[in-house]
């Protein structure tokens, strides 16, 4: 029983570890946030942005893997 919670520690750690690694190569890339559809508005004195689409994809993918984890870790 125990080995299989320090299984699914590890493999939450690195899943962290990796969508660290994403999230600092996506900042160095530069379209992270910058999709078609993402709304952006700036004006004189203001500037408004919401990646709506960026969330939809990012969703779309962690769906992807965390159905992919479940199936895994269903046996």
């Amino acid at each position: 029983m125990y080995y299989s919670f320090a299984k699914i520690f590890i493999v939450f750690g690195v899943l962290l570890i990796l969508i660290g690694l994403i999230f600092l190569l996506f900042g160095k890339i530069g379209f992270f946030g910058k999709l078609p559809g993402d709304i952006h508005v700036q004006k004189k004195n203001f500037e408004f942005h919401f990646p709506i689409v960026t969330c939809i994809a990012i969703s779309i993918v962690l769906s992807i893997l965390l159905s992919a984890f479940f199936f895994w870790f269903k046996k």
